[in-house]
């Protein structure tokens, strides 16, 4: 009879563990309509500026409404409130494999904060 209890149980204890882990949030970005396949890596100098749209993706904008649109593979925790990261690389080229850094402003100055790891470009045209 106690194994039975304790059976029945189980689940219950198991699905309350579950439902207090915070729930991620999916990326949130404006819409943008896929024009290529994903690359692995983006020449730098075609990418006039960046915008940052949530603390999942950034988009690296070309010209007018072309963008490449690099939707980071976890979170990038303070990247959309600091909205700068930095980035080292020794090549031409920005890859997947490359890390950025996110930019926090400490007192008058900017220090490197959260390392995160990017993920494939993928050509896009901007809805916006």
């Amino acid at each position: 009879m106690t194994r039975m209890r304790i059976l029945k149980l189980a689940p219950l204890a198991l699905a309350a563990c579950t439902a207090e882990r915070p729930a991620e949030r999916s990326p949130v970005a404006p819409a943008a309509a896929i024009t290529g396949p994903a690359q692995s890596c983006i020449p730098i100098v075609e990418a006039r500026e960046t915008r940052i749209r949530d603390d999942w993706t950034i988009d690296f904008i070309r010209s007018g409404k072309r963008a490449w649109r690099n939707t980071l593979p976890s979170r990038c925790s303070g990247l959309k409130s600091a909205d700068s990261f930095t980035y080292k690389t020794s090549l031409s080229q920005l890859c997947s494999t490359d890390i950025i850094h996110v930019l926090d402003q400490v007192g008058g100055g900017l220090r490197e904060g959260n390392a995160c790891g990017l993920g494939q470009f993928v050509p896009v045209e901007l809805a916006e």
